[in-house]
């Protein structure tokens, strides 16, 4: 047995991060051994199941919520760098199965050890602070998942208080959907659009040179309308700005998203 105090972390990607922006898990990974953490990335893992949960496929979302909760075990937490995954573990998983059953209990200690990312920093590290600098003004969009599934708004925002020379500007109705919803945007596209326009002229009316999310599925949608309208403010997750990572190109650049 390790004799290690270190908190062993296991980092649950998600799918978004993994395929089209790698670059967030890194910072995921730097953030918490800065905070003392011992990361590991289980190569069980696949997709939460919340594409299938959404969509009603019970069978499917139950097959893979156990796959999950089995990659998962062992660990003394679970951090994920986006609310809406981490809504699904923790909030979600436990609802999937008959109470009482082998299954809803181990769902259940599952959610007990699985945070968002700025949550799990502040909340259970008790980080309130970092070394990143980043001379600009931004504005933070709260996902829909993180706000009203995990109560994170205050994390993300105590710690972008600490990056040197970065001014935060607080976001009209920072708490109104963006449009993507997961396949909501597929199903009501017209719908989605008119979300994400409104949502891009509060971003506009900041004056921000960023905006800034704790989901991926936010930002790509929100960078995807911000390319088409030819606008130059820049897309990135929270994790990027926090680790000092900028290093990619902003979310959307050269590609079509959203």
């Amino acid at each position: 047995m390790s004799s290690d105090p270190s908190p062993r972390v296991a980092l649950f990607v998600t799918c978004l991060v993994d395929l089209f922006r790698p670059a967030v898990g890194f910072a995921a990974v730097k953030l918490l051994e800065d905070a003392g953490c011992r990361v590991e990335v289980p190569r069980g893992q696949t997709c939460c199941g919340q594409p299938a949960y959404n969509q009603g496929d019970r069978a499917d979302t139950i097959a893979i919520a156990r796959r999950t909760i089995a990659a998962l075990a062992g660990y003394d937490y679970v951090v994920v760098p986006s609310g809406s995954c981490a809504g699904m573990l923790k909030k979600h998983y436990p609802e999937l199965f008959e109470p009482g059953s082998a299954d809803a209990e181990r769902a259940a200690e599952l959610a007990q050890r699985t945070f968002e990312l700025t949550a799990f920093l502040v909340d259970v590290l008790g980080v309130d602070s970092v070394t990143a600098e980043l001379p600009a003004r931004a504005t933070y969009h709260d996902s829909c998942s993180s706000l009203r599934e995990l109560g994170v708004h205050r994390q993300p925002r105590r710690l972008l208080a600490s990056v040197a020379g970065l001014e935060l500007a607080e976001l009209a109705e920072a708490e109104v959907c963006c449009g993507f919803g997961g396949t909501f945007c597929v199903k009501y596209p017209e719908i989605s659009t008119k979300m994400v326009d409104d949502k891009l002229r509060a971003i506009e009316s900041t004056g921000a040179a960023l905006v800034l999310a704790a989901d991926l599925g936010c930002l790509m949608n929100i960078a995807g309308r911000l390319k088409r309208q030819g606008s130059a403010i820049e897309a990135r997750h929270v994790a990027e700005v926090l680790a000092g990572r900028l290093g990619e190109p902003p979310i959307g650049a050269g590609a079509e998203v959203g």
